[in-house]
C-alpha cells in the first residue's frame, strides 16, 4: 500500500500524517466502526469509481445497524468520496470509515461522538501477482465466521473483522494465500475478506446471504455478469466437500477482484490450474470496471 497526500475528516482535508485520533477513542478500544473498501479504475475517459452508489448505501446501512447518527446525506458522502479521489494522486482504493472517536472507557457507546473519515491509497494487487496469474492457495481456518446471532455479519463492522485477521494470519503461517471460514453450521461462509464461488457440473454456486456472509458488491456483480454470459448461478449452502470436489473455485472481493483458487488444504482444485470459467469471468470483470462494456456503464461513477 502506498499512502496519499490528503485524508478527508469530517468535511475537511488534512495531511496524511495529521489524521489522528485519541488512544481512548471508543472504536480503537472496542471496534465500534463501519467501513467500506471501494476500487477506483483507470478508463479511457479517466478515473472511475466502481459501484460507488452501492458502497455508499451499504455504508449507511451499516451505520443504521450500529445506531450511528450520520450528519451527512447520501449525496454528501457520494461527493466527498469522489473529491477525495480527485485531490490525491495514484489512487486505486478508497476506504470511508465511520467510527466512534470520543474518549470513553466502557462498553456503552451511547452518546459517544462519531467521526467520519475517507482515506484513499494505491493498493495494487491485494493477493499478489502470483495468486492472480497462477491461482491462490487456501486453507480452511480453525476460526469460524461470526454468525448472524453473534455479530452483524452482513455489515462491514470494524470489530467483526478481528476474526478475519486471525484467519488471514493462520493462512499466512501455514504458507497459504487465504483462508476459508466456515459458519456455525459447518457450511462454507466466505474467505477472510472475499466471497467464494464454485463451478460444478457446469453451474456456479455461491454461499447465500443467510450463511453469515457479507453480501459482497463484487460478488453481486459477478452473479449478474455470469448470468448475462449464460451461466446458471445458484445461491445456496456449500459444504467443505463441495470445495474439494469442485471443477473450479474462485474468490471475489473489492480488493481481490476475481482471483482463482487452485489449491485448498493441500488438495488441488480440478487439475490444479486456473479454470476456463473463472478466467472468462475475471477477464470480463476487468473489461467492465475499465469501462470497456457499455452495458455496465451504470456501475461506473466518473471522476
Amino acid at each position: 500500500m502506498e499512502k496519499t497526500e490528503k485524508i478527508w475528516m469530517d468535511g475537511k482535508f488534512v495531511d496524511w500524517d495529521d489524521a489522528k485520533v485519541h488512544v481512548l477513542a471508543h472504536a480503537l478500544n472496542y471496534g465500534t466502526g463501519v467501513f467500506e473498501g471501494i476500487r477506483v479504475y483507470e478508463t479511457s475517459k479517466g478515473l472511475a469509481v466502481f459501484r460507488l452508489k452501492d458502497h455508499v448505501k451499504r455504508l449507511m446501512g451499516g451505520c443504521k445497524v450500529m445506531c450511528f447518527k450520520l450528519d451527512y446525506t447520501y449525496e454528501e458522502i457520494f461527493d466527498a468520496i469522489k473529491e477525495t479521489v480527485r485531490v490525491n494522486r495514484k489512487v486505486d482504493y478508497v476506504k470511508p470509515c465511520v467510527f466512534l472517536c470520543g474518549e470513553a472507557v466502557g462498553l456503552n457507546p451511547i452518546g459517544v461522538p462519531v467521526k467520519f473519515t475517507i482515506t484513499s491509497v494505491h493498493l495494487g494487487s491485494y493477493l499478489g501477482k502470483d495468486a492472480q496469474e497462477k491461482g491462490a492457495s487456501l486453507i480452511t481456518s480453525s476460526w469460524f465466521r461470526p454468525w448472524n446471532l453473534a455479530a452483524p455479519a452482513g455489515a462491514k463492522v470494524n470489530g467483526v473483522y478481528v476474526t478475519s485477521c486471525l484467519a488471514k494470519m493462520e493462512a499466512k503461517h501455514r504458507g497459504a494465500d487465504e483462508a476459508v471460514m466456515l459458519n456455525a453450521q459447518g457450511n462454507v461462509a466466505e474467505c477472510s475478506g472475499e466471497n467464494i464461488f464454485i463451478l460444478k457440473r457446469g453451474k456456479l454456486y455461491t454461499s447465500q446471504p443467510s450463511e453469515s456472509i457479507l453480501e459482497g458488491i463484487t460478488r453481486n456483480s459477478i452473479i449478474d455478469i455470469a448470468r448475462d454470459l449464460g451461466y446458471d448461478v445458484i445461491e445456496t449452502n456449500i459444504s467443505r466437500i463441495d470445495l474439494y470436489t469442485a471443477d473450479e473455485v474462485f474468490m471475489t472481493g473489492t480488493a481481490a477482484e476475481v482471483t482463482q483458487v487452485t489449491k485448498i488444504d493441500e488438495r488441488p482444485i480440478g487439475d490444479g490450474k486456473p479454470g476456463k470459467v473463472g478466467k472468462q469471468l475475471a477477464e470480463k470483470f476487468a473489461e467492465v470496471v475499465r469501462g470497456k462494456d457499455p452495458k455496465y456503464e451504470k456501475w461506473l461513477d466518473r471522476i
